[in-house]
């Protein structure tokens, strides 16, 4: 049947609306210093870019992991100016920031960076100035109480500093050409572990591989239970007894020393008792601090900024090595993506907005450092000269 003219219903046509929603954009600056460390491989890039993320990555940058402008290109990456990745909604930045890198900052933008890099950093109170929100990602915790971000770089370290150590030793010129482990008839280099935390167990589990002897030693029992379940029993543990600890310390081939709780230092006349040519790694030391606070009277060495060893002559016969996890960025670059992909996952979950995400990921929320223009984090506002704000205070205003 025909329907007369009369008899027709218009019936309305969808069209489609327009949201104006924003892809998100993440600049990622070039490192600048000699540890070269960089956030986002090429396979990160890729996963970034697939949540429909924008990925602006410097021009060049990808060269302190031996990885091409055109890998990242490939991964739907963008490859801009300095100022254009500085210009982004968020900037991952591993290293200390100039006031000039500061003043590129959008207003409002929020920087991911880590507590060490923001506390060498002259520009801090730019940061403030410009209500820049700052996250150190290696205070960042999980509803576990777990620090992603802390855990990965520290296992990397400890692994990391046991490889340089075996090369180091090996070393047939500047080292004392011996292997690690020993072969059969040869009794194995002994290592000192001080220090039961995942960077610890870490090295302790390398060296133990290379058939190295090894004790560990911290002032926390229940640390070194749980190491010496997880090590078996090859590790031989002990607490911070003073003459055990220097004993093992005279004797010791390779130190590997972490934070300890309470923080414990070695004076001029213990070290002096130690091998000449030891070496002796702090994992502690992701940038390049003029002394560790284990070993204040120790030369510091960053084995980030040479490929080569730093030859220990005969004035400084005992050289502490620091940021051995420098010597393998393409590792770190590869853990931290994996990291950066859950992370992200929860900021574009919020719209993008970091004070919905603070608001709702407590994780998050403790590492912040400014907010506001305010300093939120108690080192950050003690070495500014200010008084913390409590964060939750000003996320009622945001």
């Amino acid at each position: 049947m025909t329907l007369s003219s009369s008899e027709r219903i218009p019936l309305e046509q969808l069209f489609a609306v327009a949201t104006g929603k924003r892809a998100l954009t993440v600049g990622i600056p070039a490192p600048e210093g000699p540890a070269r460390r960089f956030p986002l491989t090429p396979e990160g890039a890729a996963m970034l870019t697939a949540r429909e993320i924008d990925v602006r990555i410097e021009k060049g940058a990808g060269a302190a992991i031996h990885y091409t402008d055109t890998r990242y290109i490939q991964a739907g990456a963008r490859i801009v100016s300095r100022a254009e990745a500085f210009a982004c909604d968020i900037v991952i930045c591993l290293s200390p920031l100039n006031p000039e890198d500061a003043r590129r900052l959008r207003r409002g933008a929020l920087l991911l960076t880590v507590l060490d890099a923001l506390m060498t950093s002259p520009a801090v109170a730019l940061l403030l100035e410009k209500q820049v929100v700052t996250i150190a990602l290696d205070l960042i915790a999980d509803n576990e109480g777990h620090a992603p971000f802390a855990d990965v770089l520290n296992e990397i370290d400890g692994r990391a500093a046991m490889a340089v150590s075996s090369a180091l030793l090996a070393d047939a010129e500047a080292g004392k050409g011996i292997l690690l482990g020993g072969v059969a008839g040869i009794i194995p280099c002994e290592v000192t572990v001080i220090g039961a935390g995942i960077g610890g167990m870490s090295a302790a589990r390398s060296a133990m591989g290379m058939g190295a002897l090894v004790r560990m030693f911290d002032s926390d029992v229940y640390r070194l239970r749980r190491a010496a379940e997880r090590l078996g029993p090859g590790v031989v543990t002990s607490s911070m007894h003073p003459r055990v600890l220097v004993n093992a310390l005279r004797t010791a081939d390779v130190v590997v020393a972490s934070q300890t709780n309470p923080p414990h230092a070695f004076d001029s006349d213990v070290v002096e008792r130690m091998k000449e040519g030891v070496i002796t790694i702090y994992l502690d030391g992701y940038g390049m601090p003029s002394a560790t606070p284990m070993f204040p009277s120790m030369p510091i060495a960053d084995l980030a900024s040479s490929r080569r060893r730093i030859r220990q002559d005969a004035d400084s016969p005992r050289v502490c090595y620091v940021n051995a996890a420098g010597t393998v960025p393409r590792t770190v670059a590869m853990a931290l993506s994996n990291t950066f992909n859950g992370m992200f996952t929860d900021i574009a979950g919020c719209g993008g907005s970091t004070s919905n995400t603070l608001k709702i990921n407590a994780g998050m929320r403790r590492a912040v450092c400014t907010f506001l223009g305010k300093p939120v984090n108690v080192v950050v506002a003690r070495a500014l000269g200010m008084r913390p704000v409590d964060i939750n205070l000003l996320l009622q205003f945001s």
